[in-house]
Order: structure tokens, then sequence, then C-alpha cells
């Protein structure tokens, strides 16, 4: 089934979705069999009702529930829509871009795929995804729900320090643009340990990747998008600072 944006249907749809909204949700489900492995765009791309769920800036209402219903009634949690170029990303990789760890959960526990690869990050896996966006709980639950740590860069992010120690024990080890890299990223994702490795070992005190404008300690300052997210949200509540 494809559906183009300004179907009444596929705004139902993704109103009951990102509502959280599962009675309208169900109805629409019956009313439409093939709803929810739905396509819903145009030529220039298409995505699924999961990535709606999964969409930024995540953390919609009831939304492994959502998920959970989605994946009942048929959708592929593995299913990348109909993207326009090279990146061909998952719901799961989606949910680990806005760090929605209880979606994410769901849709692994539908069956999702943690290893498929395409991702917006460096053509990755949705934990490259979690590590890259700086998007820690789903990072701390794919890696505990047995996702392979592939890179340097991810490994020292993560804290994994014997996966660390296995890059410099291999043959040929870390260039010296890795081990900057992952220098970078030990200190992105708060890793006193691998960055003290990796420091000893030549990396660059200042050395800035050509994605950012910070140095390892200017990237220490942000650690997460969550709080990014909660301010967002408090702004448009109307929040004010001091």
């Amino acid at each position: 089934m494809r559906l183009f944006q300004d179907d009444p249907v596929a705004a139902a749809l993704k109103h009951a979705i990102q509502h959280g909204d599962l009675e309208a949700l169900q109805r629409l489900l019956a009313d439409h069999p093939g709803l929810a492995g739905a396509r819903i765009g145009d030529a220039g791309g298409a995505r699924t009702p999961l990535h709606i769920a999964a969409d930024w800036p995540g953390f919609f209402p009831n939304g492994a529930r959502v998920v959970a219903a989605l994946i009942a009634a048929g959708a592929d949690p593995d299913d990348t829509g109909e993207g326009s170029g090279p990146v061909r990303e998952t719901p799961l990789h989606w949910a680990a871009s806005s760090d929605d760890a209880e979606v994410a959960g769901a849709l692994i526990d539908g069956g999702a795929d943690i290893e498929l690869t395409h991702g917006s990050i460096a053509d990755g896996t949705p934990l490259t995804n979690a590590v890259g966006y700086g998007c820690w709980q789903v990072a701390d639950l794919l890696l505990h729900r047995g996702a392979r740590v592939g890179t340097l860069w991810e490994a020292a992010a993560l804290g994994v320090l014997s996966r660390v120690e296995a890059f410099f024990a291999a043959t040929p080890g870390p260039t010296d643009p890795e081990i900057h890299h992952a220098f970078w990223q030990a200190c992105h994702g708060g890793q006193p340990r691998s960055a003290a490795y990796l420091l000893e070992r030549g990396a660059d005190l200042n050395w800035v990747p050509d994605y950012a404008r910070q140095t390892p300690l200017g990237v220490v300052a942000g650690l997460s998008t969550r709080w990014d997210i909660l301010a967002s949200w408090l702004r448009e509540k109307g929040a004010r600072s001091e």
C-alpha cells in the first residue's frame, strides 16, 4: 500500500501514532488492511508507519505500545522505506538517532535486526548512529542487547576498554588519525579511561574532526542530546530560563 503525505488516511495515521492514540490506531489498522506496512510519501522518498513512530525528536506518547501494535498488524521492523540516496535507515536507526530507548527496545523485541547498516553515520548500524549522535541511552541498550562494536571510535566512546585494547593488539594497529578520532569520541562519550588510554598512545589533545567544530575539551560540555530535546520541549511549553 502506498499513500501520499496529504492523504486523509496518512494524516490520521500519523496523528494516531505520534499522539499515542491506540484506539484510533487500531481502528485505522482494522479498516485498512495492509496499512501497518504502507509506504507513505512520494517518488522522492517514502517511509513506513514504524518510521513515523521513531521519527525525530522521538518520545511520542505510548511509543513502545504503538510500535508493538504496528508490528502485530504486519509492519516489518527492518523495512527501510524508499529513500532517495545511499542512506537506507530502518526505524531502529531512527530511534537510535533520537535516543528513544523505549521505542528502540520495542523494535528489537519485535524482531528488528540490530546489525543492519546503511545508517546516516558512517554507513553504519543503529549503534553507530547512537554513538555518533550522542544518544547514550539507546547506545547502552544496543550494547546490552548484543550489538557488535565494530570500530575503535565506537569502542572508545562507549568505554569498552577491552575492545579498544583489542584494536591496538591487532596487526596492523590503528593509524594516527584513527587514534585522534577515537580520543575525540571518548571525550564525546564521557569515557575518561578510554581517553587516558588513547592519550598515552599518541592521541592529539586538541584534534577536531571535520564534522564538528569542537575540540575534545569543547565537546565534553554537551554530552547528550537528551538535554537539548528536553530544553526545546520546555521552551515550547513556555518555560523561562533565569
